[in-house]
């Protein structure tokens, strides 16, 4: 570490380097304007220089991207998991000029920015191991989509860049990345691990430049279809509306609530909270913003006083410093942040009012705000820095409703060692990482896969660093006669029976196969013989996979004192939209993969559309009365439902345009529509219409795993 800081301290100013733009197979200096990166802990000293890329070289690599001269999506899928392994080791032998870089670029402490890099390795040997795993199988082929673009920000500018080349990459397709502009210099060197290790060129391009001309050149272009970004929740829907058919996959902001009951250790609840507020300067989107205190905890001096004597014991100051537990800002406050770290709203208090320290303006002691009202400005903004709200509730219902309030589900975290609190707050909260008795910081690939809810994402709800983020990255199709396999035999080893688990599947399998019902009789008298067989394969499918996956929670990992629960909640609220065209398959499989996933649809049609196909499956479903309904609807009334929430899912069958007035009605309400063709395999349809969701709870307390001491896990080394 302190070869670290001798080295990269010295690597500013005129000796600054100067990482250039890759476009096609060269690197060269963009023809744009200069851009000087500061290092955030030492004011007016330049950290790197660098060219944005002119209007002509960003089409250029886009250009480069679609006609992937290299051939990388033509590679053979084992040649690619090989050279991302390569990368891998790249990225472990960069760690580091990675670690210097990011200390330098963007204020990160070495213990911030280390573990940061082990998260980029593990992202590499993930999907390249995921997405083998789906171009190898023999149930379906998977193609890549094409040409994605990746935008990264600043916060994290080590592994969130690399998450998405990885899984772009991983997924066969050509990738450009667009990293923030103030942290350039981190994402160039990520760049070279790429290159060094195999990865073409041409595959992977880096480009610098403007948000305006990344939204008027990059994701401009028509052959752009995929973008991946993380970033704020407003530049997510200026995206959109831009162009409104981009498929985005996108992790966007936070306004993430800790909730400590008056059944808590409280003393582990201050160490849990200062972590997930204030490390990285609470610059992170898990971070904790709002504190929510059960009024016997809120109204008890003591907590107040070591909670407060705690945060003002951290020690603040430079990167560079190795002493130092917490960083600088970025850059100086500007917009919400200067506002919710320099003002006091109607009602609040400063239990300690944080200073700029050290004459540097990127430097500020923790906040905290005491009292914060309830719909105020400070509960309901994500301010992305070292401020946190406290406020107080009556029950643990209240304080659910109080997070809900902010519109935001990306984490949330619980301190109460009650079982029937830790019940509840498990069922009612929607965010999609949950944290009990730990911070609400420091997601790990696979262990706890990273991604929200509501305005915390955009996108089918898979989340980062979990079994399935590859799976939007390509399209599948390919031979349905091998799905008659059902993709996996079953826990014995033997072929899966040939009739469905699950009561509400087996109950249409049953209704669907009978001779002497009049329902069914009409099905098989009129749809075609090859969807029939495609439908039988696909209910076997979509039960298997709903058993051995979505109706149960996974631990993969099985650490001793901490459990990492997968989960995935059903969606409640699909609109399945039916079109002239559509098929009786693709009519059956998605009413069938809905009830298989556990969740409720709505079958919608327009009023001048006829459907026998639909008729049919409304007399044959009967027993799934409540979880099925069949209406007709405008596609203007379409998008009134969705802008007045009765709708979480819109699913297509993937062959028509998606009318303007739903696309902006599902932007604005963060619905998700899904378009791809209709599929008889489970482990590809029935994502379709879940969101995941990650719990991670440390059982243990000070060491001691109580009644769970005797419990078999995993053996750890």
């Amino acid at each position: 570490a302190a070869k670290i800081v001798a080295e990269w301290s010295e690597r500013s100013g005129d000796n600054a380097p100067q990482p250039k733009i890759s476009i096609g197979s060269d690197a060269i200096v963009g023809s744009g304007q200069l851009v000087e990166s500061i290092d955030p802990s030492r004011p007016g000293i330049v950290a790197a220089r660098f060219h944005t890329a002119s209007p002509a070289e960003i089409t250029q690599a886009t250009e480069c991207a679609a006609n992937d001269p290299s051939g990388w999506r033509e590679i053979p899928a084992r040649e690619r998991y090989e050279t991302l392994r390569r990368v891998a080791q790249e990225i472990r032998l960069a760690r580091a000029d990675l670690v210097g870089a990011a200390m330098a670029d963007a204020g990160k402490t070495i213990l911030e920015s280390d573990p940061e890099i082990s998260e980029a390795i593990d992202f590499v040997e993930f999907y390249a191991s995921t997405a083998l795993e789906l171009q190898t199988s023999s149930a379906f082929e998977a193609q890549p989509r094409g040409a994605v673009i990746v935008i990264s920000p600043w916060n994290f500018p080590i592994a969130i860049p690399c998450g998405g080349i990885a899984a772009a990459l991983a997924a066969g397709n050509t990738t450009i990345l667009k990293p923030a502009s103030d942290t350039f210099l981190p994402a160039a060197i990520l760049c070279e691990c790429f290159w060094r290790a195999g990865v073409p060129r041409e595959a992977l391009q880096l480009v610098a430049c403007s948000g305006r001309d990344a939204s008027a050149y990059l994701l401009g272009h028509p052959n752009i279809k995929t973008v991946i970004l993380t970033g704020g929740t407003e530049t997510a829907l200026r995206i959109l509306e831009a162009r409104p058919s981009l498929d985005l996959l996108a992790e966007t902001g936070g306004k993430n609530a800790t909730i400590i009951s008056s059944l808590s250790d409280r003393d582990l609840a201050i160490k849990n909270v200062l972590h997930s507020a204030f490390s990285h300067a609470g610059q992170k989107c898990s971070a904790t913003s709002l504190l929510l205190l059960e009024e016997e905890v809120y109204h008890d001096n003591d907590f107040r006083n070591a909670l407060i004597d705690a945060a003002s014991s951290l020690t603040v100051g430079s990167a560079w410093n190795l002493k130092t537990k917490m960083g600088p800002l970025i850059r100086p406050p500007s917009g919400d942040l200067a506002r919710g770290i320099k003002e006091l709203e109607p009602g609040e208090s400063w239990a300690l009012m944080p200073r700029d320290l050290d004459d540097n303006p990127c430097l500020f002691s923790p906040g905290i705000k005491w009292d914060v009202q309830r719909g105020s400005f400070t509960h309901l903004t994500e301010l992305f820095g070292p401020v946190l709200g406290v406020m107080p509730y009556r029950d643990l219902s209240e304080a659910i409703d109080i997070i809900h309030e902010t519109g935001f589900g990306l984490t949330s975290g619980l301190e109460s060692l009650d079982d029937r609190e830790q019940d509840e707050w498990q069922r009612r909260v929607q965010a999609g990482n949950l944290y009990q008795n730990r911070p609400t910081t420091g997601a790990i690939v696979l262990r706890q896969p990273f991604g929200g809810m509501g305005k915390s994402a955009f996108g089918p709800g898979i989340k980062a660093g979990g079994p399935n983020y590859v799976v939007p990255l390509m399209h599948f199709g390919g031979s349905d006669a091998a799905a008659e396999e059902i993709e996996a035999p079953d826990k014995t080893g033997s072929k899966l029976n040939d009739a469905p688990e699950l009561p509400a599947l087996s109950s249409f399998w049953q209704h669907l196969m009978r001779r002497d019902s009049p329902p069914a009789e009409e099905v098989r008298s009129n749809m075609p013989a090859s969807d029939f067989a495609r439908l039988k394969r696909a209910v076997l499918s979509y039960d298997h996979f709903a058993n051995a996956e979505i109706r149960q929670q996974h631990d993969t990992v099985q650490l001793v004192g901490q459990d990492n629960f997968r989960r995935y909640l059903p969606m409640t609220h699909v609109r399945i939209r039916v079109a002239q065209q559509d098929t009786w398959f693709e009519i059956f499989a998605r009413a069938a993969a809905v009830i298989a996933a556990g969740g409720r649809a709505s079958i919608s049609r327009n009023p001048d559309l006829h459907s026998a196909p639909i008729a049919a499956l409304e007399r044959l479903t009967q027993q799934w009365a409540a979880d099925l309904e069949f209406i007709e609807e405008t596609e203007e009334e379409l998008a009134e439902a969705i802008r007045s929430g009765q709708v979480d899912r819109v699913r297509y069958a993937g062959h028509i345009e998606v009318p303007e007035c739903i696309r902006t009605a599902a932007r604005d309400q963060f619905v998700y529509i899904a378009t791809d063709p209709v599929t008889p395999h489970g482990r590809i349809e029935l994502l379709w219409y879940v969101r995941e969701q990650s719990l991670c709870i440390d059982y243990h307390r000070y060491g001691n795993l109580g009644f769970r001491a005797d419990e078999a896990r995993r053996d750890v080394l």
